[in-house]
């Protein structure tokens, strides 16, 4: 075994933590892709034998990746009001190994949403030190800020996370349960069946993309969602309950068989408090869901 086939071994070894990391930080699959080969193209230039510890290096490199990534996407000023992260999509009853590897432990959508409203840095140095365990000393080397800075950093962010984001029930069952009345009801269109699984103050978050730029991004309150999900159905062709970032989701289709949206539910005490949704019918079509029969 040669040198660069020796470090490319060593590199693959590290490669399900850095896009886990990727993943977090950017919120886009393919940009988290893009984000771990680049760091190998730096080690295969960098090479390692000045590398004591491969996995902090590497994952120092990523972080600077996905701040430029990050900041290059605030200057171009082209994202949505909402920007709702890449889902995790699954059809079967669990997670394979490498949706497992990329999710750890809960990263339910609504918490890359809340992520998504954060500052480049602040959501690189919660992201590495508060998920990641990555001391701030190299937090600050990613950041480009003191430690005491990067610090500060993760503070704010926590305080953003902890106070926007909800925590969902931890049940599966009833998360899928509480989900598919939702979906029967709008099926059905049984106002009042909606009305009983929809928290009074729901939250609804929508992400089209460049399209459809008229309909609002963000509605509130049971009644306008419950009438929202009547109104949608009518524009589904097909629709099934699936797992979107490890909890119960829905994913819808249109004409064509084209995927249609994603829906991510932050179920609480048996009601949805919140209900993410992607709708970008470009971003869809990069997550390779199946299309469905005409």
């Amino acid at each position: 075994m040669d040198e660069r086939e020796s470090l490319a071994r060593r590199f693959e070894g590290h490669r399900s933590r850095l896009r886990a990391v990727s993943y977090r930080m950017l919120g886009s699959l393919s940009e988290a892709d893009d984000a771990v080969q680049e760091a190998w193209v730096r080690l295969d230039r960098a090479g390692a034998a000045e590398i004591e510890n491969l996995g902090a290096w590497l994952t120092t490199v990523a972080g600077r990746v996905c701040l430029n990534m990050l900041e290059s996407r605030r200057a171009r000023r082209e994202e949505p009001l909402v920007r709702v992260p890449d889902p995790v999509v699954s059809f079967a009853h669990g997670i394979d190994p490498e949706q497992e590897a990329l999710l750890g432990e809960s990263v339910g959508l609504a918490l890359l949403v809340v992520l998504e409203e954060l500052t480049p840095p602040e959501r690189i140095a919660f992201v590495l030190h508060d998920v990641f365990a990555v001391p701030f000393d190299e937090v600050a080397t990613v950041v480009g800020r003191s430690p005491a800075a990067a610090r500060q950093l993760a503070s704010r962010a926590r305080r953003r996370v902890r106070g926007a984001s909800a925590r969902t029930d931890a049940d599966p069952g009833r998360q899928r349960e509480v989900v598919s009345a939702f979906l029967e009801a709008a099926r059905g269109g049984d106002f009042d069946a909606l009305l009983s699984v929809l928290d009074p103050d729901v939250l609804l978050r929508t992400d089209r993309g460049s399209a459809s730029a008229d309909a609002p991004s963000f509605v509130r309150g049971a009644r306008d969602v419950a009438s929202g999900a009547m109104l949608a159905s009518g524009l589904v062709r097909s629709a099934q309950v699936a797992l979107v970032n490890g909890a119960a989701g829905i994913v819808s289709w249109g004409s064509g068989g084209r995927p249609f949206s994603v829906m991510a539910f932050t179920v609480e005490g048996g009601k949805i408090v919140a209900i993410d949704v992607l709708a970008d019918p470009e971003r869809l079509g990069r997550l390779g869901l199946p299309a469905v029969d005409d």
